[in-house]
């Protein structure tokens, strides 16, 4: 039966038709899963995120223009559009999920990318935001 509301239950059905879920050790099984796959989530778009803050070089303008000739098939532009591919896939799947309706996978998944968010991806808006967290001024 497909959920338009959300619901809780330890019954669920998520992403394939033989991944259901009947009894509490493979309902927490499948929240862990959905935890660790937000986690992974946001490690990607840290990776992704540092692949790309590596290409400017350090004195140029924020909003320059690239030369497009000459880094146009270069191995971190490469790296760059596959980690993004793997990051939309899996930020798609983690949508479906969230579509079960289930609360339960809904609250891992927010849980996850609560987690991956700070742990890895915290000081990277500080660093975009110019806050320099050592600084001890008053």
């Amino acid at each position: 039966m497909m959920h338009m509301t959300f619901y809780w239950s330890r019954q669920v059905t998520l992403l394939f038709s033989s991944w259901r879920t009947d009894s509490w050790p493979s309902y927490a099984l499948t929240l862990l899963a959905c935890v660790l796959a937000s986690v992974f989530y946001q490690y990607l778009e840290h990776v992704r995120y540092r692949v790309r803050r590596s290409r400017k070089p350090a004195g140029e303008p924020l909003l320059s223009q690239p030369n497009r000739a000459a880094g146009m098939w270069s191995a971190k532009k490469i790296a760059g559009g596959l980690l993004f591919g793997l990051s939309s896939g899996l930020g798609y799947l983690l949508m479906l999920a969230v579509m079960s309706f289930n609360g339960g996978v809904f609250l891992a998944i927010v849980l996850g990318l609560t987690i991956g968010f700070l742990w890895l991806r915290s000081e990277d808006e500080d660093e975009i935001a110019g806050v320099n967290s050592t600084c001890a001024c008053a």
